[in-house]
This record gives C-alpha cells, structure tokens and sequence, in this order.
C-alpha cells in the first residue's frame, strides 16, 4: 500500500466507486478489507441506506474485522456506542431517532468528532448543519431480487462509495 497524504489540501471533487455485494459474505469480505487500511483509525464514515439496508451489518463486521469482541449493539436508542482497542477508539452513531439536528451539538458530540479515531454514523442527515463533512459516504440500497424463492434480508446490495478527501479516497477499493 502506497503512503496517502491525509491532509484534505486542494482536490475537493468527490471520487465515486460502485460495488455489487452479492450477499452478506460480501460485505464482510468489503468490512475485513476496509479494517486493513490504516488511514481508518482517523476517518468519518457516514453509512446511508433506508431501514433494513445493512448499515449496522456492515457496522458489525466492520468492528469485528478491527478486533472488537463480544456484542456489538445498534445504537437506535443510545444514540452512540463507544468501542475501545488498543491504539483506536471508535464511535458508532445512530442519528434515526434525532428530531432536531441540534441534538447532536447539546449531545456534546462535537468533542467526539475532534477526538482522533474512527466514527460511523448512521442516518447523519438528521443532524444536518451541525455534523462535519464525512471522508466516505457509504450509501447501501437493497438490490430486490425477481426471485421469490429468495428470502427476506438475502437481497444483493449495490454499494456507492463517495469519498471527500484524501483520507476518504485511502478507504475506497483498488
């Protein structure tokens, strides 16, 4: 892997890359392959997708690749899970329950977001204003299947990574 400069500087236009995951093995290939780049540990990912998309699951094998052990619980109702490993903190946010984006600043979250290490957040549109510009988008939709032998929360995924800055264009695949 060739060394990133990490500072945003002067290229601004968003790169776009468009994955098909197949099914949820897919996405835990993607997750594994993602938890070996080293500019993660500093980046903010915003994860988009109706309800039902695979956020979370893409959340849960992301931490699990990056060594985090035991349950790893949505965040719906505690707005925020906090992981520790050694030499990373990690954030996992779940805005979907905010009616006011100014939630997110009385919240103190902007402490968080100066801190270093990784924050995932979840429906971050409802903290609109107030949230930083992500590195990466990952926006996950459901790919419906003509197949009716096909069950429920089997459905493929088209995948669209937007990265921001150079941190989030280290994040995105070969």
């Amino acid at each position: 892997m060739t060394a990133v400069d990490l500072n945003v500087g002067g290229d601004h236009t968003p790169i776009v890359k468009t994955l098909h995951w197949h099914d949820e093995a897919a996405t835990q290939r993607f997750a594994a392959t993602l938890a070996q780049v080293p500019a993660l540990g500093q980046a903010f990912i915003e994860l988009r997708g109706e309800l039902g998309a695979g956020k979370t699951t893409l959340v849960r094998h992301l931490l699990q690749a990056l060594g985090v052990t035991g349950r790893i619980k949505s965040p719906t109702y505690a707005v925020v899970e906090p992981y520790e490993l050694p030499g990373l903190c990690i954030w996992h946010f779940d805005f979907y329950r905010f009616s006011d984006p100014r939630e997110w600043e009385d919240a103190g979250f902007r402490d968080i977001f100066a801190s270093p290490g990784l924050k995932l957040a979840e429906w971050a549109d409802k903290a609109a204003g107030f949230i930083p510009t992500p590195d990466c988008v990952i926006e996950l939709v459901v790919a419906h299947s003509d197949d009716t032998s096909t069950t429920p929360g089997d459905e493929a995924r088209q995948v669209t990574l937007t990265a921001y800055s150079a941190l989030g264009r280290a994040l995105l695949p070969p």
